[in-house]
Formats: structure tokens, sequence, C-alpha cells
């Protein structure tokens, strides 16, 4: 069985839960908490030297990181992900843009907010990525405002990886009620065949 060593609020960790139940596939949890260092552990950093979860073990000895590779992985030869090339590619892109231009503001506030409730302490650096999270909901609300989904009008691992922190980007003090279209997909997405929540 696939093993999940995750920290459950990370939306990088649900893109992965996310998936692996719409495809119905068995796995075990493992919860790593990260704001007690639990992934700098010598024994953590043998399943993955740069100390971050998810990590995924394939099986014994085998592991998988970073958020977007393991939906690639694990999406090959599904229905979510595209088997044209261009489309294929353009899920790529949607990959690329979350985890530079959407993730570090809107996870990373987030996660100052709302996990570790510091936001006065933050204060200065969240105000800091306000920008650059609100530049990344516009071009997603751009997209969407043409667009049923983000790649050739299906459900996708592109829509996954956007909806982990999208859907929850208010608990890292963005206002969405200004965006739409990203509301009506955040709905869609939450209607797809065996959804699960964040919470769960």
């Amino acid at each position: 069985m696939l093993k999940l060593y995750e920290f459950s609020t990370s939306g990088n960790c649900y893109k992965i839960r996310l998936l692996l139940t719409q495809l119905e596939i068995p796995f075990e949890r493992i919860e790593i908490d990260i704001t007690k260092g639990e992934s700098r552990t010598p024994e953590f950093l043998q399943k993955n030297p740069n100390g971050k979860i998810p990590t995924l073990e394939i099986e014994p000895g085998k592991y998988l990181s970073e958020s977007n590779a393991v939906l690639f992985y694990l999406s090959e030869g599904t229905k979510f992900l595209p088997t044209d090339k261009w489309e294929k590619a353009q899920v790529m892109q949607w990959l690329f843009f979350e985890q530079y231009s959407h993730e570090p503001y809107i996870a990373t506030s987030r996660y100052w907010i709302s996990i570790l409730g510091k936001a006065k302490e933050y204060q200065a650096e969240i105000k800091q990525k306000q920008a650059g999270g609100y530049a990344a909901l516009n071009v997603m609300e751009k997209h969407l405002e043409n667009h049923q989904f983000f790649v050739g009008n299906s459900y996708t691992i592109a829509d996954i990886c956007l909806f982990a922190y999208t859907h929850v980007a208010d608990e890292g003090g963005f206002n969405l009620n200004q965006f739409p279209a990203i509301q009506n997909w955040i709905e869609r997405v939450k209607n797809q065949p065996l959804y699960r929540s964040i919470l769960r």
C-alpha cells in the first residue's frame, strides 16, 4: 500500500489525498508535524533529503517528493492527465505556475496566519505577499472566464494543484469575492466524483 507522509493541513499534501481518493487508490496516511521539526529528523531525511512533505512511499525504500511531481506520477494513464501532447504541456504549465507564481504567496500567507497563528508577528511579510497572490488569482480569473477547467475543459491535475490553496485563500488573507469565475470553478471542483474536503 502507498504511504503518504504528510502534514494534513498542508494544501500540497491535500492535493495527493484528493487525487488518490478520486483514483480510488488505497493509501496509508502518516502525519509529520513540520511545526515540530519532524520532517528534519535523520529518519525522515533518509526518505526525503530535502526534508519536506508530502513524500509518497511507492514501495519499501522508494520515495517520491514534490507535490506536483507526485500528481504527475499518479495521474499518468488516467483521465486526470491528457494524452494529447499540447494539452499535457498545458497541464505542466499550470503546475509550474502554481509552484512559482501562486503557492509562494497564498500558501505561505495561510501558513503564517492560520496554521502558525502568527499574523501579527508576520504582518510585514504577509503584506508583501498580497500583490503576488492577487496577481496569480487575476491570471486564473481571466482564464476561467472562458474555460470550465484549466486544460481542455475537463478536470485534470492542473485543477487539483490550483484548487488546493485557492479554495482556502481566505485563510491566507485573500478575498475571493472579486473573483466570480474562480468561485464558480471552486464549486465545479467540489462537485467532482469522489471529492474529499481538505479537512478529512
